[in-house]
């Protein structure tokens, strides 16, 4: 259907002296400076059997006069468009076939404006009462940033790939990543509410008297874009609403088919010129939309939003026990919990130790899991347990509380590894190292991230010294969130990375547990060393 409009359109230019091309001509008399103004409307998909439309309640609108320099739509269904091309193609979403009045004003130079008046009959079937019940709740809903959400904010690419044009592929805000003042009153502070008022669907937006603003659109306001892109534009007002298919090059499996169209200039909290929103999906409490960029067809910016309005850290607060091992049963690891890393090599760090699950390397007694390094001979044997395929999460509290090896060249260590490794290979997959420690340096405890660009070592890290924790049981935690890795010691932070959509720690880990020797970070192995042991009291997550 479309290319058939698009088609019908060319022939319409080349034939117009010729034949009428499914249009009605409309012609205001004469005039001073602008005159004789023509407005083509041709409604998309009229036939001898569709007189009034095909039903999308498309109609095209060009508009033509001379002297005219700019134009101006206004429709008696509340909207109105600014053309100054005087192109125009509108959507008419009241279901049935009604009568719509339009006025369209031209502009000449030195402020002098003509104006025409008619009418046009459209027939539109398209609705979306589920959309529009979930948007409103019924009667009023207020929307907010989903400022938590990694993403709630991006940019992608608009070029005719379904596979790629339904996500924001080239940029993604990180949580709460405008929040410095004073954009958090242009973008967070943002109440977006939708009305249903008579059957109408309507927009109002408090924005608290700023707006965050794109800088390409930084003549609207008239000036040079910020830092943080926030200006005083006042959105106050009623906007009516209006749905319609969508039109997008984004594939039908992956949006939900409706778009919404604000009068008035309204828009979604972000200023990008654009009127049009297609929503890709829409729960009760969540509403993700797309908006290609105005005047750059070749992006499409996404929004995610939800009706809890946004309290930056509330996801720190993780205290609710979802997981633990507290290593009560003796004999071996409970295998629901744990399985093993088994081989020599150290994975690349060049150690020495061969890891085993030999219950003389790894054992459960007296209520702690005992992890043991022991000399064989002129090798070296221990343990590395995973919950790989057995337990893995996104966001929360881990702690481990454990009691450390000692010699040269001891390395263990209680981290995590991102689920997908078999996907994104290491560091794609990203690391979190709640707890290092190295004999060479003893009482230093190292917290590192690993990630592309910062890996081995490059890695992200930090370190403390903590007396004694060959000694005495250690509290090892980090508290992980969209927004924040922190990495703890007996509750005291010493490491904190934000998070951010472009990091890997935004997806599922597992959790790892071993002792090894030697290598790249352990270093040199002290000549009398027989064996050490790192103990484990308890593994807990929170969320």
């Amino acid at each position: 259907m479309k290319q058939y409009v698009k088609n019908l359109g060319m022939i319409c230019l080349l034939l117009l002296a010729m034949v009428s091309c499914e249009k009605d001509d409309y012609e205001f008399g004469d005039l001073n400076s602008p005159s004789g103004i023509k407005v083509n409307a041709e409604l998309v998909g009229k036939d001898d059997a569709n007189p009034n439309g095909d039903g999308s309640g498309l109609v095209n609108f060009t508009a033509t006069s001379v002297n005219g320099f700019s134009y101006k739509y206004i429709f008696s269904d509340g909207t109105t468009q600014n053309s100054p091309s005087g192109v125009f193609q509108k959507r008419f979403t009241q279901n049935g076939t009604n009568t719509y009045s339009v006025t369209v004003l031209a502009s000449g130079r030195g402020g002098m404006t003509s104006s025409l008046t008619f009418e046009v009959t459209v027939f539109s079937n398209f609705s979306d009462d589920d959309a529009v019940a979930k948007l409103t709740g019924g009667s009023t809903k207020t929307w907010y940033w989903a400022a938590a959400e990694p993403g709630h904010l991006g940019v992608g690419q608009n070029d005719g790939n379904a596979d790629l044009n339904f996500y924001a592929n080239y940029y993604q805000a990180a949580p709460f990543e405008k929040a410095g003042a004073p954009a958090s009153a242009c973008l967070y502070e943002a109440e977006l509410k939708f009305s249903l008022v008579n059957g109408q669907l309507q927009f109002e937006q408090d924005n608290k008297g700023h707006t965050f603003f794109n800088a390409a659109f930084q003549s609207v306001v008239g000036g040079s874009a910020g830092s943080d892109n926030c200006y005083d534009f006042n959105t106050a007002g009623i906007k009516n609403v209006q749905l319609g298919p969508s039109s997008s090059v984004v594939a039908a499996d992956k949006k939900r088919g409706t778009e919404m169209t604000f009068s008035d200039g309204g828009f979604m909290g972000y200023y990008i010129g654009q009127t049009t929103y297609e929503i890709l999906s829409i729960t009760d409490n969540r509403l993700y939309v797309r908006a290609v960029m105005g005047g750059n067809p070749a992006l499409a910016w996404y929004h995610i939003f939800t009706t809890t309005p946004p309290v930056q850290n509330v996801d720190e607060t993780y205290d609710t026990l979802v997981w633990s091992d507290e290593f009560n049963v003796d004999g071996a690891p409970d295998p629901t919990h744990w399985g093993y890393d088994l081989g020599a090599g150290g994975w690349g760090n060049n150690e020495v130790q061969t890891y085993t699950n030999d219950a003389q390397n790894v054992s459960v007694s007296g209520g702690n899991l005992k992890i043991t390094l022991r000399k064989v001979g002129a090798n070296y044997t221990s343990a590395r347990l995973n919950s790989k395929g057995k337990y893995d999460f996104k966001y929360g509290k881990v702690e481990f509380r454990a009691k450390l090896p000692t010699g040269g060249g001891t390395w263990p260590a209680l981290w995590m590894l991102g689920a997908n490794i078999d996907q994104a290979p290491w560091p794609a997959c990203g690391e979190i190292d709640v707890m290092e420690h190295v004999g060479n340096q003893q009482d230093v405890i190292f917290g590192t991230l690993h990630y592309p660009g910062n890996s081995g070592g490059n890695a992200n890290s930090a370190s403390t010294n903590v007396p004694g924790v060959s000694n005495d049981f250690h509290t090892y935690s980090t508290v992980w969130s969209p927004s924040s890795i922190k990495i703890y010691v007996d509750g005291n932070l010493y490491h904190s990375v934000p998070n951010t959509a472009a990091l890997p720690f935004n997806a599922n880990f597992f959790l790892i547990m071993n002792v090894a020797m030697g290598g790249n970070f352990g270093g040199a192995i002290a000549p009398g060393f027989t064996q050490s042991t790192m103990e484990v009291d308890y593994v807990k997550v929170y969320q």
